[in-house]
């Protein structure tokens, strides 16, 4: 097996990877360091915003810069799990069943409105997101890898849509939202667009599906602090006991604050991850892992309010950079 770079070149990687996804998705910097940042962590992760911000735009991007096999489903309200893992088919020349794959085999997946599917389909989604494989006709299939679901939702339309079940939703390492771009950006949007004089953009990709695995597997070499671990798991803790909250977040959640949190200190250029990239990483790990008493949905009390008291309450620790960076 190849050695995996250092994390200094995997750094500089990361970062040319969102300097090529950005010339297609313009502005959106903060947000693009956190979805590279799930990925990076291994994880999946959920893009919820209104329409025509650029999600489906990102996740084509990321799947060319890192050099991954793309497909795009269209979860609706017909869609079939066979629709997505694939199914056997009798051939009339061999006759027998052979198994035609689905577009769950693929690096990156966009599950473009995921809350448009009932749940039988999400939950054929479910096993490839937590298991990395699909089950069909009793016979289990591993997916490549690596494999990366980024799933799109519109927070606005609940017509004809299904809310996803807290268990799937605990399955993104990470919830995103791009936000409307300021005025200068979106008069650059128009203009590269003019430019370039045709829609399609295709970006020249910096690495490949094995060396994405390289970078992931250099990233687990980053310095965790202990004090940054308790950091993590009383953040997580708060949230299971506010006021507010009916339901807070998992150990899961904790461990998906450590892990994104390291990937996103790669990317700062750092081996060892300080309390202030926990904070950078809390709002999209853990608000969508929060559900809110039901009394108060009609309220301003929210996942993310929730999850920023939880900040201002829970005592910072105190960095030791030196210590980890040794």
């Amino acid at each position: 097996m190849t050695t995996p770079p250092d994390l200094p070149t995997v750094s500089q990687r990361a970062n040319t990877v969102l300097d090529r996804v950005e010339t297609a998705v313009v502005g959106k910097r903060r947000a693009l360091e956190l979805v590279l940042s799930g990925v990076l962590a291994g994880g999946h992760v959920l893009l919820e915003d209104y329409p025509g911000l650029g999600k489906t735009l990102a996740a084509r991007s990321f799947a060319q810069a890192l050099g991954l096999d793309f497909t795009r489903a269209q979860f609706t309200p017909d869609l079939l799990p066979s629709d997505l893992t694939g199914s056997f088919i009798y051939n009339q020349r061999s006759t027998e069943f052979e198994f035609r794959r689905g577009p769950l085999f693929t690096g990156l997946l966009l599950a473009d409105e995921i809350n448009r599917t009932p749940p039988k389909t999400q939950s054929a989604l479910l096993e490839a997101m937590q298991e990395r494989q699909i089950t069909v006709e009793g016979r289990t299939f591993a997916l490549p890898a690596p494999f990366h679901v980024l799933a799109t939702a519109n927070p606005v339309e609940y017509e004809g849509t299904y809310p996803l079940p807290e268990a799937q939703l605990d399955r993104f390492l990470m919830r995103v939202s791009f936000g409307y771009p300021r005025a200068e950006e979106e008069l650059d949007v128009l203009q590269r667009r003019i430019g370039r004089r045709h829609e399609e953009q295709t970006l020249e990709a910096v690495t490949e599906a094995d060396g994405l695995l390289q970078m992931q597997a250099a990233i687990e070499r980053g310095t965790v602090d202990p004090s940054v671990g308790e950091y993590c798991v009383a953040l997580a803790a708060a949230t299971r006991r506010h006021r507010h909250v009916l339901m807070g977040a998992s150990p899961r959640g904790s461990l998906a604050l450590v892990l994104t949190a390291r990937a996103y200190a790669v990317l700062q250029g750092r081996d060892y991850v300080t309390p202030e990239d926990v904070k950078q990483v809390a709002h999209a790990v853990l608000e969508h892992r929060i559900t809110v008493k039901p009394e108060l949905w009609m309220s301003n009390v929210s996942g993310a309010s929730v999850v920023g008291e939880v900040l201002d309450s829970v005592p910072t620790p105190s960095a030791r950079e030196s210590r980890a960076a040794g």
